[in-house]
């Protein structure tokens, strides 16, 4: 009997992850997308609108002015914590102790000596700095006192060099003479290299050799002489900083103080040349700036150094968080610093926000034109279109009192085909597919249809149509000052992107044309109208616009045409003969009669009129009263929030073939329903 061969183990293989962070927040490209979008439509470029993004953040995610208050504040808590002092305070209570102790020692004595020692120790000078110098040839009695004094000198020197080279004060704890030579060591050979660099006689060579004798004094471990001196510079501008935030006592004082460095002078005349060929090769690091503070715990020299320090990438932080500079890049923003500042969150914020402004241009969202400018893509303007428009679907659906009819045959004859319904869509149920759509999901979510079945949005299919009729859309909006002053002007934008989205989604065959209307009118491209700014320019040419408007329907006469008015003023303005603009407030009796006219002609090419109505004006009211009658259209006067939903509803009523004062059935109970004001 033979036995089954045993199938081989599928070897695991490994290789390094190349995907980016996986741990990073994703990036919300519909958030940032909608937040230009608006001030685009407000009438800001796109890169503004794309940096006054990054700026505020996002409702999940922090923004750059969020983490530069951070940085502000980090500074101020530093400067509020902190005094400078730490060092000299340290010496003063090292001295006290030492006095102390050889007192004690001395009343024990009874020679001669001990009582000359005593008056010598009661007459030191008031100043901690005077009185140490005083002391360096004192003979100790009091082993305790001479090891104090000791630790002042021992302290001092590590300090000092602290205040150089970062960790030089707990490296050098407990060292012996054999290193403190290496210190003088390193000190010489730097400031010999550095005197080498100025003149231009450095080699890589010598850097090297540096390198391989003193490179533990060096743990950022640089690559050359230009990188040795940033590191150094940048610390010992950091020092002369904290010197220069001292009172001029404490400066005197700590100055007196370094020439008992580790006993000898050497080492602070080895620091001082290590100074001057440092501000000689780096004038432009701030050697002469001062900071106040004022809290409680005193720093020594290398720590207060480092605070200095902190203030400094602070301050670098606090610009390259603003990107108010000429040139400015988010890869500009140093994340190592914001990182050590702030906390690795706050550097995944930014890179959060890199990769944001990154995946708007690589994806095609953004992108640049011809004059260098930054501009929406067609790509940006469908994405902010389909969400205008499924906020409008939101507002539709929720309407008060109203169910959406739809009437067979109403889009065309039906195809046979069926197709998942879609807002917009106005071909009928299939109520079989739509039935067995919901079945099927109720059981294989574990239900029992049995009981009954709860319909979704996502069973829902229609019959696909032949489409029968097509419509010639105007939309004319008012681009008045008037609209952009009184905050009208977003809402009239999103407005026309929620429609034209629609059209260009769901009805290919409508031919829809914007045209906007001031002072004079203009057929506008979907583009062209989001970005449009608001000009202050007196008149309200509705004459011109409806002039354009018939033309539009003109060219598509086998098109119904829906005619839809978005205004907040009286027409102030109209097309002379020559092509003039003649304006006039109040309206002069020429410009009523040519709009009223023009909109007649309208009426007779059979067009579907519709104003919509902002603003309390009385006598914008009555006009467009007069007018919708004149042409049996209708009035909508509706609050900013809905004007898209309530243009977007009665151009769907056109399309179901409903006349303007017969076919607004259900829309009228939404409307009314809301509050609106409606005139059949």
């Amino acid at each position: 009997m033979s036995t089954p061969r045993e199938r081989p183990t599928p070897r695991a293989r490994y290789a390094r992850y190349t995907g980016g962070d996986p741990l990073a927040p994703p990036v919300d490209l519909a958030e940032a997308l909608d937040a230009i979008g608006q001030d685009v439509m407000a009438g800001h470029s796109p890169e503004w609108a794309m940096r006054e993004f990054l700026r505020r953040g996002g409702a999940q995610q922090r923004g750059l002015d969020d983490l530069q208050r951070r940085v502000q504040q980090r500074r101020r808590e530093l400067l509020r914590e902190h005094r400078l002092d730490g060092t000299l305070q340290q010496v003063k209570e090292l001295l006290d102790r030492a006095v102390l102790a050889e007192r004690k020692q001395l009343a024990r004595d009874l020679d001669d000596d001990a009582r000359f020692a005593e008056m010598r120790i009661g007459n030191l000078p008031s100043s901690t700095a005077a009185a140490v110098t005083e002391l360096s040839d004192y003979q100790w009695r009091s082993s305790e006192a001479r090891e104090a004094y000791e630790q002042i000198k021992d302290l001092l020197g590590r300090e000092l060099l602290d205040q150089r080279f970062a960790g030089m004060k707990q490296a050098l704890e407990g060292a012996t003479d054999a290193d403190r030579q290496r210190v003088t060591d390193m000190l010489d050979d730097l400031n010999d290299l550095l005197e080498a660099h100025a003149r231009g006689e450095d080699t890589s060579e010598q850097f090297a050799d540096f390198m391989d004798k003193h490179g533990d004094f060096f743990p950022e471990n640089p690559q050359d002489v230009e990188e040795l001196l940033d590191s150094l510079a940048q610390r010992a501008a950091a020092a002369q900083r904290m010197l220069n935030s001292m009172s001029a006592e404490q400066r005197a004082e700590l100055m007196a103080l370094s020439q008992q460095a580790f006993g000898s002078p050497a080492l602070q005349g080895a620091l001082s040349r290590l100074d001057a060929n440092l501000r000689s090769l780096r004038p432009a690091e701030d050697w002469d700036g001062s900071e106040s503070f004022r809290g409680d715990q005193g720093l020594g020299l290398g720590d207060g150094t480092g605070v200095l320090q902190d203030l400094a990438e602070l301050d670098d932080l606090a610009e390259q968080l603003s990107q108010q500079y000429a040139g400015a890049r988010m890869d500009d923003i140093d994340l190592d610093a914001l990182a050590h500042q702030l906390g690795e969150e706050a550097a995944i914020d930014v890179r959060t926000l890199r990769e944001l402004e990154r995946a708007l241009a690589e994806q095609g969202f953004l992108r640049r034109a011809s004059d260098g400018s930054l501009r929406l893509s067609p790509k940006a303007m469908r994405q902010l279109g389909r969400a205008l428009l499924r906020d409008v679907a939101d507002r539709l659906s929720g309407r008060h009192g109203q169910r959406d009819v739809r009437q067979a045959g109403a889009a065309g004859e039906r195809s046979g085909a069926t197709r998942e319904w879609q807002f917009g869509d106005t071909e009928p149920w299939d109520v079989t597919r739509t039935l067995t759509r919901s079945i099927q999901r109720t059981v294989s979510e574990g239900g029992d249809p049995r009981g009954g079945v709860r319909l979704r949005m996502g069973d829902i299919e229609v019959s696909e149509t032949e489409a029968r009729t097509r419509a010639a859309v105007a939309l004319l909006v008012d681009t008045s000052f008037s609209m952009a002053m009184d905050g009208r002007w977003v809402p009239m934008k999103r407005t026309a992107l929620a429609l034209h989205h629609l059209v260009s989604t769901r009805f290919r065959g409508d031919h829809l044309q914007m045209i906007g209307f001031g002072r004079h009118a203009q057929v506008m491209e979907i583009a062209e109208l989001t970005g449009l700014d608001a000009l202050w320019d007196k008149g309200t040419n509705l004459h011109h616009a409806l002039l354009l408007a018939n033309r539009h329907f003109r060219k598509h006469p086998a098109d119904q045409p829906v005619l839809l008015v978005v205004t907040d003023g009286e027409p102030t303005a109209h097309l002379e003969a020559d092509g003039r603009v003649r304006f006039a407030y109040p309206p002069m009796g020429a410009t009523i009669a040519r709009t009223v006219a023009e909109l007649e002609a309208a009426g007779r090419l059979g067009a579907q009129v519709t104003f919509f109505r902002l603003g309390e004006d009385p006598g914008l009211a009555r006009f467009v009263d007069a007018m919708a009658r004149r042409v049996q259209g209708r009035v909508v006067a509706p609050e900013l929030d809905d004007l898209g939903a309530a243009v977007v509803g009665s151009y769907l009523s056109s399309r179901r073939g409903g006349r303007a004062g017969s076919g607004y059935g259900s829309y009228g109970d939404w409307f009314g329903g809301r509050g609106f004001w409606v005139d059949d």
